[in-house]
């Protein structure tokens, strides 16, 4: 809004110059219930706080990982990476859509967010697969529920989450596959260091006779 102040100048409003909160809404008509575009916008939130959270912890893994699967797994984390980036921008792009504002801030991910972060965990390869199946798996849930919320009266967003949720579970599968294949048992720099030598301890490795 613009005003005018004693001279005549005009000037816009601080207020309406901000960026609206996440729970503020415009109004539309999409012959969607209000009541059932405040479902959507709260599981979508939710969903893109998840996602968030997700893809900061899939490419700290990507680039974290190592050992004899590393270009593998360093490969795979890539991809799904670039899946989960797309996904925040459906999720959020879906919020406005129904006339809300996403959630967007660190802040506000992790006040939303079903996942727990591991600030100071160095896992082992194995422990990247495990880490994020189980995340996987959380996601795959909250959605499910998410979709049984709003499929009655928001078509759109049920749908549009029922593609993230296949997506997701293609991903845990995928995952899944390394643990189930015992194909990664890389242990961590952390583990490494503290590991005993073998040898009688004189530094060149050979056993005493």
């Amino acid at each position: 809004m613009k005003t005018a102040n004693k001279n005549g100048d005009t000037k816009t409003d601080k207020r309406s110059a901000m960026a609206a909160s996440p729970g503020e809404r415009e109004t539309i008509s999409l012959g969607i219930p209000p009541s059932v575009v405040a479902e959507s916008v709260e599981c979508l939130n939710r969903t893109l706080a998840n996602v968030y959270v997700l893809l900061v912890k899939t490419k700290k893994c990507h680039w974290d990982v190592s050992g004899p699967q590393f270009m593998t797994l360093h490969k795979m984390l890539d991809e799904q990476y670039v899946a989960l980036d797309a996904f925040a921008d459906m999720a959020a792009e879906r919020v406005r859509m129904l006339g809300a504002f996403p959630v967007g801030t660190i802040a506000g991910f992790l006040q939303l967010t079903d996942l727990r972060e591991q600030p100071t965990d160095i896992p082992t390869a194995t422990e990247v697969v495990i880490t994020l199946l189980k995340d996987h798996e959380t996601i795959v849930r909250t959605l499910r529920t998410g979709i049984k919320t709003v499929e009655d009266g928001d078509a759109g967003t049920a749908d549009m989450l029922t593609e993230m949720l296949r997506k997701h579970e293609e991903f845990a599968w995928m995952l899944r596959a390394f643990v189930q294949g015992e194909g990664v048992h890389a242990v961590s720099s952390t583990q490494a260091a503290l590991r005993p030598r073998s040898g009688n301890g004189n530094g060149n490795g050979n056993k005493s006779s």
